[in-house]
């Protein structure tokens, strides 16, 4: 029997889901019978600030919004801004017969259908509703199937939530009193932003090393099979090939990872050759005979990646499609929503049976019966304590759509053919092949004995190749599907050398972070949880803790800051060892394996703690004998000045203050004290002594320019917020606030000034302005001005630009007169050059420029527009972040026009409403409701998008 007719015998149901574009497929599933609402999110959280927290609660209950003193109660209230919702879910539940809580089965979706129960109360017959798709055939087996809701994993969520807002509420104001107001804590994210600043560490303390070594390429002397041209090597058997020097005299030739991050060499049992060596060899082996010492080869097998789950799919749609996390995770929420795939949050490599049959026929279908293996392939799971039974992240339904079937576009459709080619491919044939080493050996005229050595691989069957190959982090890696084909040799074979090569490298330092390399070091450190990293790592760079650089994650100093202080002070808390035993004894919650009380108890007043393990709670020096809450009560240790204190080199020190970093020599008001401010976007292992310097050396500070003739008031030139400028300073007792209040002259510098060459005479001149040019034939004044996007004249309200800042002082009326006998130009103006060109865009397949608009620099590709950040820049902006940029502005879709304010008369129609009858009251409040509905629900996906993440990281 179907769900509608069932209901039709049984009455009203209400299904509640967390997002309205949810609520909108599933409706159209089940039918009339049903009313499906939307909760659009989390309907209720602890308390955001106190202002939130009943009158009742007071002391340290009012300001972390949880009673550490009676068993850690936690005080939740409904969101101000679900208030609305909240009211329409229980009108429709006063409706209804049956209530079905059909959020997501992950812990997080489970806390909800909890907290909707504490707050409906609902007095009819509940059931909890489960699906991982949302297709027909799984919302109907859902309704069918339903269950009880899962305690143990509600108190598993509890207990992680409150166990963020005691980190973050607590160590916060820590960072407010050390380093800087406004900052924060979190057990994911600081441990985060550490991994970031560490790995920043490293690149500054790496010192670079040169090595050489010699390429050869060598000729067999006969053409290539296959070859049209007898002179050149076909595909299949190439007449010259290219191969690097090993060894010399038995000893191998160091390489870059031969080289410690110091510059030295690791082990003296290898050959370092400079550039003197080097060419010396080079020369000795030009004349020499060459011959092929060894052909080793061995068979190639690779087998197919196993299918999607949330990390593996945000590090792919880095790699491949340029997205963020952030970015990868909206569209893979709108995919889910629309019926497209299964759910996006998932630690599952898991297929289901259905599934396995799905892609195991599409195998047969795209690729022919040869490509599909003759039992189906299943994939162990890789993450430690996955927390729930979900599938991986695949197509839904029992018959997977191609791309080309689901008339998605843009990102949308990107992401779901890499699902799909990822899934199908996940139960294809292994890729079969060969690898071959061949090794050449010469003798220079010097005596000495050199091995060359080179490598090929030939795929004689592709296999899973065919429809899907994983990308890689490092840009310069070969993929699995690339062939490197050698000529076929054999041993004792003569060969010539052709050209003989000597090159000179330099060890790198230690690649930065991206996002995608970050979500892998997290998942492999069993840091957090995977569903959160695309919110943990938006958090980190949103509070200015990491910026970006192309896809880089760059640190900034003042996350060196907070990171020295947390290291210091609270090491345990960012120790990446205890952070992952915190999530396994969180899962240990969540198996019913541990009590959240006692565990709480213990972490945050260090109650039942084995001997020793107090002070392991704080750096480790027996300083502190308690829990959290002792270590953040006592602050006397910590020395703000020296936690933002870096050492530069010349007794210059970088210090981070509240106003920003800035480097220093010398104490304040001591004799030879110099002080400058530091780019917020350097990034901090390129603060040299030598930059250091630089900055020191640049004129800072006010510069006294000289008295205003006319009125006496001293002229300064300052460096401001907004770039160079010149103002008086007026005298001493006058008022600067009320009716008579009294503002200083003010006036930008031109792009031609500079703070140390400006004159008086100039800065009289830029305060003139707004110069009057004359008035027209009717009598209105035109002026002179500059202005935010340059130099102008105004009559009235018509504003005409000039070409140069010169023209301000030296326009003639006549000229201006002539400039405004010109027709307007209406529209925009001509298009400006674009500054950069990126390349094509994956998605869009449109190129990519980077170009100069009203509010700064923006990249665009023709389509979509988005500015550029903090710390991107026009020249060092690389493709791949133009092309994420573009991903997270088109995953927000559209901006959306803010609705219309209802009517006053709505408002008195609304109280005459209320007062008439039940049925009456409730027709007329639905009604009077859309208005104020209205524009929360332009932004319902926004919020519902992020709702479940907003609690992850205090």
């Amino acid at each position: 029997m179907s769900p509608t007719s069932e209901t039709a015998q049984g009455g009203r149901r209400l299904v509640i889901v967390e997002s309205p574009a949810k609520a909108k497929t599933i409706k159209g599933y089940l039918g009339p019978g049903y009313v499906v609402e939307a909760s659009v999110g989390h309907i209720r959280d602890l308390p955001n600030g106190a202002a939130e927290v009943p009158e009742k609660y007071t002391g340290e209950v009012r300001r972390l919004g949880v009673d550490v003193e009676h068993d850690f109660q936690p005080i939740y209230v409904v969101n101000a801004d679900k208030k609305a919702q909240v009211r329409k879910l229980k009108e429709q539940l006063a409706d209804s017969d049956e209530l079905y809580l059909a959020t997501d089965e992950d812990r997080e979706g489970e806390a909800i259908a909890w907290h909707l129960l504490e707050v409906l109360k609902p007095k009819v017959p509940v059931k909890r509703m489960v699906f991982h798709e949302i297709t027909k055939a799984a919302i109907q087996e859902a309704v069918a199937n339903p269950r009880e809701l899962n305690k143990r994993m509600v108190d598993a969520q509890e207990t992680r939530r409150i166990l963020d807002r005691l980190y973050g509420y607590e160590v916060s104001p820590v960072l407010w009193k050390k380093v800087m107001p406004r900052l924060s804590a979190g057990r994911v994210q600081s441990v985060a932003t550490r991994l970031v600043v560490e790995r920043e560490r490293e690149r500054i303390a790496f010192r670079s090393a040169e090595y050489w070594d010699l390429t050869g390429t060598f000729s067999t002397g006969r053409a290539g099979r296959g070859s049209p041209r007898p002179e050149a090597g076909g595909a299949s058997d190439p007449a010259a090939f290219t191969a690097r020097l090993t060894t010399v005299d038995g000893r191998r030739v160091a390489q870059g990872r031969d080289f410690g991050p110091d510059g030295r060499l690791k082990s003296d049992q290898v050959l370092h050759l400079d550039e003197a060596n080097a060419r010396a060899l080079k020369a000795a082996l030009e004349s020499a005979a060459f011959s092929v010492r060894s052909v080793e080869s061995k068979p190639y097998r690779r087998s197919p990646y196993a299918p999607f789950r949330t990390t593996t799919l945000q590090q792919e749609a880095s790699r491949k499609l340029g997205f963020g996390a952030k970015a990868t995770m909206q569209i893979a929420q709108k995919l889910y929503e629309n019926g497209f795939i299964t759910y996006m949050r998932t630690d599952s490599t898991t297929l289901s049976e259905t599934a396995v049959a799905a892609a195991r026929a599409q195998v047969t279908q795209l690729y022919g019966a040869d490509y599909l293996p003759e039992k189906p392939r299943t994939y162990a799971g890789k993450v430690k304590n996955a927390q729930e039974a979900h599938e991986a992240i695949r197509p839904s339904g029992d018959r997977f759509r191609t791309p080309a079937e689901t008339g998605l576009t843009g990102d949308q459709f990107r992401l779901y053919e890499l699902i799909w080619k990822r899934t199908v491919a996940s139960q294809m044939k292994d890729a079969v092949g060969n690898s071959v080493t061949v090794r050449i050996a010469g003798t220079g005229s010097d005596g000495r004995d050199a091995e060359f050595s080179a490598s090929g691989k030939t795929i004689t069957f592709h296999g899973f190749m065919k429809a899907y190959v994983e990308g890689a982090d490092d840009p310069n890696a070969e993929l699995d599907d690339r062939e490197r084909r050698l000529p076929q040799v054999a041993e004792g074979d003569l060969l010539s050398a052709e050209e003989i090569t000597a090159d000179g490298h330099a060890t790198k330092p230690p690649a930065r972070y991206t996002e995608a390399s970050l979500v892998k070091e997290l998942e492999e450190r069993e840091i957090g949880r995977p569903s959160t990293y695309a919110s943990i790592i938006g958090t980190i760079l949103d509070r200015g803790y990491v910026f970006k650089k192309g896809t880089a994650l760059v640190p900034s100093f003042l996350s060196f800051a907070v990171v020295n202080l947390l290291e210091k002070h609270f090491g345990r808390l960012v120790d990446y060892d205890f952070t992952a035993k915190m999530e396994d004894d969180l899962d240990r919650i969540a198996r019913g394996e541990a009590q959240a009380v006692p565990w709480l108890r213990r972490f945050y007043f260090g109650e039942g703690m084995a001997e020793g393990g107090a002070a392991d709670a704080g750096n480790g020096d027996g300083d502190h004998l308690g829990g959290l809450k002792e270590l953040v009560t006592d602050l006397g240790a910590i020395d703000a000045r020296e936690i933002s204190s870096f050492p530069v080199g010349n007794g210059v020190v970088l210090r981070v203050g509240r106003y920003g970093p800035y480097v220093e020599r010398g104490e304040k008001d001591a004799e030879g004290h110099q002080r400058a401010d530091v780019p917020a976007d350097l990034a901090p292992d390129e603060l040299t002594v030598e930059l250091a310097e630089e900055l020191l050396a640049k004129p800072s500070g006010d510069f006294e320019l000289g008295k205003d003739p006319v009125t006496g008031h001293e002229i300064v030139a300052k460096d401001g917020r907004y770039g160079p400028y010149v103002t008086e300073i007026l005298p001493e007792g006058t008022p600067k606030t009320g009716k008579n209040a009294v503002k200083p002259r003010t006036a930008s510098l031109f792009k031609s000034m500079a703070l140390d060459t400006v004159t008086l005479e100039d800065a009289l001149r830029l305060m003139s302005l707004p110069r009057v040019v004359g008035k027209d034939a009717e009598g209105v004044e035109i002026t002179a001005q500059n202005g935010r996007y340059g130099p102008y004249l105004k009559k009235g309200t018509d504003s005409r630009s000039l070409e140069t800042e010169d023209q301000i002082f030296n326009i003639t009326l006549d000229e201006a007169l002539a400039i405004y006998a010109q027709p307007k130009q209406r529209g925009r103006a001509a298009a400006k050059p674009p500054l950069k060109e990126l390349g094509t865009d994956p998605v869009s397949e449109r190129p990519v420029v980077v170009k100069d608009g009203r509010f700064g620099p923006y990249v665009t590709d023709g389509e979509t527009n988005a500015t550029l950040r903090t710390g991107d820049s026009v020249e060092e902006i690389t493709p791949e972040r133009g092309y994420e940029l573009l991903a997270e502005k088109r995953a927000k879709g559209p901006a959306k026009k803010a609705a219309k304010k209802a009517p006053a008369k709505k408002a008195t129609a609304k109280k005459t409403a209320a007062k008439k009858t039940t049925t009456a009251k409730k027709t007329a409040a639905k009604k009077t409701t859309t208005a104020k509905t209205a524009a929360k629900k332009t932004t319902a996906a926004k919020k519902t998008a992020a709702a479940k993440t907003s609690s992850s990281d205090e």
